[in-house]
C-alpha cells in the first residue's frame, strides 16, 4: 500500500496520505450532501451566496478518503489588512461523522494553509471538538457555543411541561389576543418584519446590517430560511426568522414593536414556529446563543437544560497568528462604537 506523505498541487484539490480535499462548484450536489448528512444550514450553498455577496469569498470542499466523501466544509475567507492576508472560517461545521472528524480537520487545516490565511477558525455543531496538535481553543467566538437547543422529537406535552410556568401562561394569553402566527409572503411583508427589527435594535442598542443584507438572505437562501410573523388585526407586530435544514432549525433575527409586547406575541409566535419545525421532521431547534440579558432570559423559559457546543477553535496558519489573535477584541470594540455612533 502506498501512503503520499507530500502535499501535492493540482486540478483545484490538495492531497496529503490517502485523503484529498476537492472544490465542489455545484449548488445541487453540494447541498444534496450536506442535506443527506445533517449538516447546518450555515452550511448550505445559500448561506455562502449571501456571505459572497457582502465582503467575503466563499469556497466550498470535500474531503475524499479515496472515492468516499467523509466530510464538507463551507470555507468563508474574509480579506485582512497586509501580512494577514485574509481569515478562512467555517460556521458551524464541518460536516463529519465523530469517526472522521480528526481527519477531516487535519486535512482542512491543510488546504486552508495552501490559501495564505493567517488561521482556520471553525465552530463546529458538535458538542465536543476532538484533542489535534496545532489547534487552539479561542476566545474570539463569532456564534456563542452556550445555547438552548430542544429536542422535537419529543411530544408537544412533552416540550409544553419543560417550559417554565409563566412560558406557558403567556402563550394561552397571547393565543386569546387574536394572534394569528403565519409564513411571511414576499417583499412588501418581509419590508413590515424589517421595520420591526429596526424598532427592536433602537430599543435594545444593538447594529444591524443594511437592508440588502437580509433580502439577499431572503431570496439566496429561499426555502431554508422561513420567516413567520404574529399578526395582529392583520398587521405583523414580531417576526422570527430561521435558517433550517434536514436535520437544523437555527434562529437567526427576531423582534417585535410595542404592540407586541403588549400582546406577548413573541411568546406564541415562537411556541407555533416550533411546532411547524417539527410537522416539518426537524430534529432539533437552535435558539442560536445565550448571553446574560433578558432575550435570553425569554429563550430560556422555553425549556427547562441548556446546552454547550464544542465553541471556537482556532488552527493558526501564520507566523502573524499572535497579532490576529490579540488584536480581533480591540478591532471588534472600535467596530461597536463606530456603529453605535452613526445610529445616533
Amino acid at each position: 500500500m502506498f501512503v503520499f506523505l507530500s502535499i501535492i498541487h493540482g486540478f483545484g484539490c490538495i492531497i496529503k496520505g490517502m485523503i484529498r480535499v476537492e472544490k465542489c462548484t455545484d449548488s445541487t450536489v453540494w447541498d444534496d450532501e450536506i442535506l443527506a448528512r445533517g449538516g447546518h444550514p450555515l452550511q448550505l450553498w445559500g448561506w455562502g451566496e449571501v456571505k459572497a455577496s457582502h465582503g467575503w469569498r466563499v469556497e466550498r470542499v470535500f474531503v475524499y478518503r479515496d472515492r468516499e466523501i467523509i466530510g464538507a466544509a463551507q470555507v468563508l475567507f474574509r480579506p485582512l489588512p497586509a501580512m494577514l492576508k485574509a481569515l478562512a472560517y467555517i460556521p458551524r461545521g464541518p460536516v463529519a461523522s465523530e469517526e472522521d472528524r480528526e481527519g477531516v480537520l487535519e486535512a482542512l487545516g491543510d488546504y486552508a494553509k495552501e490559501t495564505g490565511a493567517v488561521c482556520l477558525t471553525c465552530e463546529p455543531d458538535w458538542e465536543d471538538m476532538p484533542f489535534l496538535q496545532g489547534w487552539i481553543h479561542s476566545k474570539n467566538t463569532i456564534l456563542i457555543p452556550r445555547t438552548l437547543i430542544l429536542d422535537l422529537l419529543q411530544s408537544e406535552d412533552e416540550l409544553l411541561n419543560a417550559m417554565a410556568k409563566k412560558t406557558r401562561q403567556y402563550i394561552r394569553k397571547s393565543e386569546k389576543e387574536d394572534v394569528v402566527v403565519r409564513r411571511v409572503k414576499g417583499r412588501e411583508e418581509l419590508a413590515a418584519c424589517l421595520a420591526i427589527y429596526k424598532q427592536t435594535a433602537e430599543r435594545a442598542g444593538f447594529a444591524l446590517h443594511g437592508d440588502d443584507y437580509y433580502y439577499d438572505i431572503f431570496d439566496k437562501m429561499g426555502e431554508n430560511s422561513p420567516v413567520f410573523a404574529a399578526f395582529h388585526q392583520g398587521e405583523p407586530v414580531a417576526f422570527l426568522w430561521l435558517a433550517i435544514s434536514e436535520a437544523t432549525a437555527f434562529e437567526l433575527y427576531g423582534g417585535m414593536n410595542d404592540e407586541g409586547q403588549r400582546l406577548r406575541a413573541n411568546y406564541t409566535l415562537k411556541w407555533e414556529v416550533i411546532r411547524q419545525m417539527k410537522k416539518w421532521g426537524i430534529a432539533r431547534y437552535d435558539f442560536n446563543g445565550l448571553l446574560n440579558d433578558g432575550v435570553s432570559t425569554f429563550k430560556q423559559g422555553f425549556a427547562n437544560h441548556e446546552d454547550r457546543l464544542a465553541g471556537t477553535f482556532d488552527k493558526p496558519l501564520s507566523v502573524w497568528y499572535p497579532l490576529w489573535s490579540k488584536g480581533l477584541p480591540a478591532g471588534k470594540k472600535v467596530i461597536r462604537s463606530v456603529k453605535r455612533f452613526l445610529r445616533r
